[in-house]
């Protein structure tokens, strides 16, 4: 078995991009699942691929599992864990958001990784992001 997991994009815009993502654990959990892979993402007006994303908001819930948010490189980089049993909203904007400062390897993308997963335990979180270009 697996988890059962899910994304949903909200909004692929030249801008910005709003994605939704659940897992319903079976137990198995997620290690460096590639959730935000910038390579399927819409261009923008000049037909320039995005490169990456910077993450300006999170809305969350997990229950009954930590979820840690990793910018994708050859060793991943770690942008926020988000806490077990805890739900909350998160605005980075002041200070221009969570950008990607990982280093050898970076894709661009965004992984999840979940910690102290057990069957029946679940998250859903929401992410703001700016996308980066070239």
């Amino acid at each position: 078995m697996a988890d059962a997991v899910a994304t949903q994009t909200l909004q692929d815009g030249a801008k910005m991009l709003v994605q939704k993502f659940t897992n319903i654990s079976d137990g198995t959990g997620e290690s460096a699942v590639v959730k935000v892979d910038v390579s399927g993402l819409a261009s923008n007006s000049n037909g320039q691929a995005c490169t990456g994303v910077t993450i300006d908001k999170i809305w969350w819930q997990c229950i009954g599992m930590k979820v840690r948010i990793l910018f994708d490189a050859t060793t991943d980089v770690m942008a926020i864990e988000l806490g077990e049993n805890q739900s909350g909203n998160h605005d980075y904007t002041d200070f221009g958001g969570l950008t990607n400062n990982s280093g050898s390897g970076k894709t661009g993308d965004v992984a999840f990784t979940t910690v102290g997963h057990a069957s029946g335990d679940t998250y859903t979180i929401i992410m703001s992001m700016r996308k980066d270009y070239g």
